[in-house]
């Protein structure tokens, strides 16, 4: 069976570097905030162009502890797409705040800038809350148009979250993923492209203001000293294990992205042309976290495929207006046709940085085969 994602083979790489850093860290004995965790966090800002980066325990804490920073809460809307993992709305009901659906872009799959438009239109115009965030999903690893999004949060006094959670590592028009919006999160989950032996997140901004509060929250609203206590926060931490562990694996991360869009590359130079692929929006770059296609018969096309032996995922079979805890949740006027039709037909193929070509090769003859059948 070809592994949909080989963690293993990368942990075979760098394992030797990996063992000493933690032991390392048995040596120490600084299990939490020991000094890797700063140096990890200096390591992340250096890469992104932050000013700031500010490592946490998850990327779903990284959402709320940017909307806890922005004081966002009860009677405020924040405007999010529904195609995407429930982390991401999650965190705006657990600050009290109220998630607005906004449909996506047909080719790119991210935040669709006229759906968005539409629903803060819709907002103002009823009265009920106040709009305070976006937060566009970088989708499969691709950056969303935060041109646009800057635009569109200047023009309503919005501020831009951006959920980097699978675009670590990619570039929108000359600018590194870290600092696109007013605040950046991302998360370490051990299947994005940069993932730990865990779970980790972490948040980046370049506004002195909102940096201090991030850093306050995170660790229990710590003032002056670990026993000053000025707001109520997060006990949000990330493990220095996992930041020893990030830190031997972000040596190898810039070699790891070129080698995903070479995969990515030779799947769009091979795929069948039945299959309907995300698009890779100008100026943009993808650390393609997953390698996304289409198609009318999802589950004919996979079935097959698992007969070859040949693994495929779908995310997100069940968008997040259909799910039970959002479904009184307003949505754009203008309706999710897009996610919709989206994720009754999206399914992934396997995608990491040592996916060989002779591997991806059987992987495309299996979609032909599976099509040829059809």
């Amino acid at each position: 069976m070809i592994p949909f994602i080989d963690l293993q083979s990368q942990r075979r790489e760098i394992s030797a570097n990996i063992d000493r850093a933690i032991a390392s860290v048995l040596e120490h004995g600084q299990y939490v905030m020991g000094p890797e965790v700063a140096r990890f966090e200096q390591e992340l800002a250096s890469f992104t162009g932050a000013k700031y980066a500010f490592s946490c325990a998850n990327g779903t804490d990284a959402l709320q502890l940017a909307l806890m920073a922005l004081g966002i809460g009860p009677g405020d809307a924040v405007f999010a797409p529904s195609f995407t993992f429930v982390a991401t709305v999650e965190a705006v009901r657990l600050v009290g705040a109220q998630p607005v659906f906004v449909d996506v872009d047909e080719k790119t799959f991210n935040l669709c800038p006229d759906s968005l438009l539409e629903a803060i239109h819709q907002v103002t115009r009823d009265g009920e809350l106040v709009p305070r965030a976006i937060i566009p999903v970088d989708l499969f690893g691709q950056p969303s148009d935060y041109d646009q999004m800057t635009r569109i949060a200047e023009l309503h006094d919005l501020k831009v979250i951006a959920d980097a959670a699978q675009s670590f590592g990619a570039t929108f028009r000359g600018k590194n993923v870290g600092q696109l919006g007013d605040i950046t999160t991302t998360s370490f989950f051990p299947a994005k492209p940069l993932g730990c032996y865990g779970d980790g997140g972490a948040i980046f901004t370049n506004d002195d203001y909102l940096a201090a509060e991030i850093r306050s929250l995170r660790n229990h609203g710590q003032g002056t000293d670990r026993y000053d206590n000025v707001k109520v926060g997060l006990n949000s931490r990330l493990d220095t294990l996992q930041a020893a562990i990030l830190l031997e694996k972000l040596k190898i991360f810039p070699k790891e992205i070129l080698k995903r869009e070479k995969v990515a590359n030779f799947y769009a130079a091979k795929i069948p042309v039945e299959l309907g692929r995300q698009s890779l929006l100008s100026g943009a770059s993808s650390v393609w976290a997953q390698y996304t296609v289409f198609c009318e018969e999802r589950e004919l096309i996979r079935n097959r495929l698992s007969d070859l032996g040949i693994p495929t995922a779908v995310y997100y079979p069940k968008p997040n207006h259909l799910q039970k805890p959002y479904l009184s949740a307003p949505s754009s006027p203008t309706g999710l046709k897009t996610t919709e039709y989206l994720q009754e037909r999206v399914f992934s193929l396997p995608m990491h940085p040592y996916l060989t070509e002779e591997t991806q090769m059987k992987i495309v003859m299996g979609l032909q085969s599976a099509f040829l059948d059809h």
